[in-house]
């Protein structure tokens, strides 16, 4: 096959801000979680799948496998779709608490429409 390039689980794009390694990011309709620091405009690489403790809206309970969108206006993953103001960016992979401050994320790559 010769129109293949890549897997599509990192992709590197100009950082939309300063960002540091492990920090979640939405771009566009892309959601990841940067795997190095970077300054505006630097290259960032966006980590589009796998498992990530990323923050959360403190005062929800989670259980495996439940759809996750992320606020961005808060800067947290959320169960809450937001009626559509909140993008869908995976699914909780291990159950947390209510409070708690973060929680296991699966990000599935898919877009946040």
């Amino acid at each position: 096959m010769k129109n293949y390039v890549y897997s599509g689980e990192k992709i590197d794009l100009d950082a939309p801000a300063a960002v540091t390694s492990g920090d979640p990011l939405l771009v566009g309709s892309l959601f990841g979680v940067a795997q190095n620091s970077a300054a505006l405009g630097e290259s960032v690489v966006l980590l589009t799948r796998g498992v990530f403790d990323l923050p959360k809206t403190s005062a929800q309970a989670w259980t495996i496998g439940v759809r996750l969108y992320w606020d961005n206006a808060n800067k947290v993953v959320t169960t809450a779709d937001g009626t559509g103001a909140n993008k869908l960016i995976g699914v909780a992979a291990a159950a947390v608490a209510n409070p708690s401050g973060s929680g296991r994320v699966l990000l599935t790559g898919a877009f946040t429409l």
